[in-house]
């Protein structure tokens, strides 16, 4: 198969490389660069629908535009939850309305996102959701309560779309709905952010107590087909953007070989090589599925093969440095207690790559039962 682009791909190149160079850098206010990209029309190149206002843009042309932001060190983005996640299943499963109302502002880069998904207890086990929404009497708002964690964007996003127990005594994947909850109610919703070592407040908890929300997705009842076919997005483009992140650190860690001469041990040099050797085939990879394999197991594959990757890169930064790995960029102080270099950034990051998202042990459950066909593991009551 020929996954080589064409020259129309590669004037798109040109366009995108030209419009990143002219309007990255300076720029420290997430929402306003989301609003950037809608207005040049640069949300939602894959979306295949009319009327939204994003362009439209092939398979190809949309690598394009990934790999190239990935390249240009380009503001991380806000909006990547509602683009790649909520609006590809809205579209698969939501009504005419539904995409009326929410694909344009996720299009235009107004309304942000996060994910409903994970809670205490119930992480990777998504089937173990205990947040309940009860549909009030003779209409089609649900009241919500429950709570929710480890949700990235929580503090900024607009909208959460949740994955809620309606259906009273129902037990695993049966009676769960897909809700699509405003996150501003005062007294009803509360966002806390969760401090991590490094200082930053990446996730966050979410404790939904009565917050209304009027719009299911897919049905009520219909929560677990809807959200699995939303993780299902969770590869093909964004996995080869991601790829070029990785070859920019991969690239980082053999300087840093070089410099601390840690590349003359011959173990060192082979498990650079097995790196660079990996991420070549984890792309070949990327790019044979991009299209759709039809096959169930190779969401769960890819974050096989990409966590571990990533995590083993991490250990390697560290390993290349020797002591120097153990000492801070900067003297310690109460405001910034772990100020963290690039590597160790890298290192701490990545222990966490094998967890969310899915852990190893739940990737390779789904991969034993449901493409080889072995007997499901024994699940305790609940």
């Amino acid at each position: 198969m020929d996954y080589g682009f064409t020259r129309e791909d590669e004037d798109f190149r040109g366009e995108v490389r030209e419009w990143l160079a002219a309007h990255t850098g300076g720029t420290s206010d997430r929402r306003a660069w989301e609003r950037t990209l809608g207005a040049a029309g640069w949300i939602g190149l894959g979306w295949g629908e009319d009327g939204y206002g994003n362009r439209r843009a092939g398979l190809t042309q949309q690598v394009v535009w990934a790999e190239e932001y990935a390249r240009s060190g380009a503001p991380p983005r806000s909006g990547h939850i509602g683009e790649n996640l909520l609006a590809p299943t809205l579209i698969a499963h939501g009504t005419d309305e539904q995409k009326s109302r929410f694909l344009p502002p996720i299009a235009a880069g107004e309304e942000l996102w996060c994910q409903g998904y994970s809670e205490p207890g119930a992480g990777s086990d998504l089937a173990g959701i205990r947040t309940a929404a009860v549909r009030e009497p003779g209409g089609c708002t649900y009241r919500v309560t429950g709570q929710k964690i480890w949700t990235s964007l929580a503090h900024e996003a607009d909208w959460c779309f949740v994955l809620a127990r309606t259906e009273p005594g129902s037990v695993r994947h049966h009676g769960l709905t897909f809700l699509l909850v405003p996150m501003d109610q005062p007294g009803r919703i509360e966002v806390r952010p969760i401090r991590q070592m490094t200082g930053t407040s990446d996730f966050n908890e979410v404790f939904f107590d009565g917050a209304h929300a009027e719009h299911v997705v897919g049905g009520e009842g219909d929560g677990w087909r809807v959200a699995m076919s939303l993780l299902g997005f969770e590869r093909g483009v964004s996995t080869l953007a991601q790829q070029i992140g990785f070859a920019e650190e991969l690239g980082g860690v053999v300087r840093a070989a070089v410099e601390s001469g840690a590349v003359h041990d011959p173990v060192v040099r082979e498990r650079l090589v097995r790196q660079w050797a990996e991420l070549r085939t984890m792309r070949w990879n990327a790019l044979r599925t991009l299209g759709g394999s039809g096959d169930a197991g190779a969401p769960s594959v890819a974050k096989l093969l990409w966590a571990g990757w990533h995590q083993r890169l991490g250990e390697l930064a560290v390993l290349v440095r020797g002591a120097a790995a153990t000492v801070g960029p900067a003297d310690w102080s109460a405001s910034e207690p772990y100020e963290l270099d690039a590597a160790q950034h890298l290192f701490l990051f990545s222990r966490a790559d094998t967890i969310y998202g899915g852990s190893d042990q739940i990737q390779r459950t789904i991969i034993a039962e449901r493409v080889l066909g072995l007997p499901r593991e024994p699940k305790g009551a609940v």
